[in-house]
């Protein structure tokens, strides 16, 4: 899927890691790897317990239903 410069916030994986910044690194001060590794796995299968589609992703957006042409000849 094509994305514009500068519109990271459509990529869904940019908000994914935005995420896992904010609950599992910012703040924190792990004194091992190992704390740290254990940190961002407790975040993991936490997210992947609460999961749900992404259904309201550019409500009321073009990007939902562009209006491209439906046939372009060249």
């Amino acid at each position: 899927m094509f994305l514009p410069t500068y519109s990271s916030w459509s990529n869904r994986i940019e908000c994914e890691f935005a995420a896992l910044r904010y609950v599992a690194l910012n703040g924190t001060d792990h004194r091992t790897r190992t704390a740290q590794d254990a940190a961002i796995g407790d975040y993991i299968r936490w997210r992947n317990q609460h999961a749900r589609p992404i259904r309201d992703f550019a409500v009321g957006s073009k990007i939902q239903r562009p209006d491209y042409p439906t046939n372009v000849n060249g």
